[in-house]
């Protein structure tokens, strides 16, 4: 397993120049003295070490990063990689339900949570603070990358629209869940199409539950993360309604999403994460959800 993991993060590597995996912010110190391991959770923020939790806001939407299972259980990729940053720094991580995805980052900058942790896309808009026309609208947020997904396109069983990739959803109804990259792909997408005489029509939802139901209905396809498309095709119907429409498309890091004035916190999760990553923690987690194809060679803060 040790050897699929090196080859799948070599590939990611190639796909993203190495920039993320290799070098970028925050690189600098991200190991510990493998003979004095520091005590990380003496390097929390006071307010964190006396209150002994992290809160984290997430939208319970999008198995099988983050969802709720039969027991009403927090589970997932997001969850348990908490679990184990949670144990390593002597804290409890506390989840919290947002609901819609569009909520997640809102709801951080309004301080209602400590971070939040949802699948959620670093993009430099996010980072800035800007919306999709360079637009500031509010002071941004910093991230601590920690996983690799590209974009995945669902369709029907057999794909008899013949979709495979982004351009051929002109002429097509599309779902996608609000406040996404996908709906903001999507977007710009749309513009394309209608110039070129195919109009696309776009079907925005709160959970990829809904962007489901949307595909088995009049929809010809659901765009969103890749892992998030083939949990879909595997688990819909027992695997025999959808399947995935194409390659993983344009590769992007997720990202633990913390507000600007909290780089302590920001610094010790990425020394946590890397510390998860060096003592096989994390592969372990990636394995248990099947998801080893997005494995990271190490964390870094607002990665390219």
């Amino acid at each position: 397993m040790a050897q699929w993991n090196r080859r799948g993060r070599a590939a990611l590597a190639a796909m993203m120049g190495g920039t993320l995996l290799l070098s970028g912010c925050g690189i600098a110190g991200i190991g510990d003295d493998p003979h004095r391991p520091a005590d990380l959770r003496a390097l929390l923020p006071e307010r964190v070490r006396k209150a002994g939790v992290v809160t984290v806001g997430a939208s319970f939407t999008a198995a099988p990063v983050v969802y709720r299972n039969d027991r009403n259980e927090p589970d997932g990729l997001d969850p348990h990689l908490a679990q184990k940053l949670g144990a390593l720094l002597g804290v409890r991580m506390e989840f919290q339900d947002v609901g819609p995805f569009a909520n997640v980052l809102p709801g951080l900058l309004d301080r209602k949570y400590d971070i939040a942790m949802s699948g959620i896309t670093d993009t430099r808009e996010r980072e800035q603070g800007v919306d999709k026309d360079g637009k500031q609208v509010n002071p941004g947020v910093d991230f601590v990358d920690y996983f690799m997904a590209g974009i995945g396109i669902a369709v029907d069983k057999g794909n008899p629209q013949n979709i495979h990739e982004i351009d051929d959803l002109c002429g097509h109804t599309v779902t996608v869940k609000k406040g996404t990259t996908h709906a903001d792909l999507l977007s710009r997408q749309k513009t394309v199409c209608d110039h070129n005489g195919k109009p696309m029509t776009i079907m925005e939802t709160d959970s990829d539950g809904a962007a489901v139901d949307n595909l088995k209905g009049r929809a010809d396809a659901f765009v969103t993360d890749y892992p998030k498309v083939t949990y879909a095709a595997q688990t819909v119907d027992n695997g025999n309604a959808l399947q995935v429409g194409g390659p993983q498309l344009q590769p992007r890091p997720f990202g633990i999403a913390l507000r600007k004035d909290d780089q302590q916190l920001r610094d010790v999760l990425m020394r946590a994460m890397n510390r998860l990553i060096t003592d096989g923690s994390y592969d372990q987690v990636l394995n248990d959800h099947q998801l080893q194809v997005g494995a990271i060679q190490n964390a870094v803060t607002n990665g390219p």
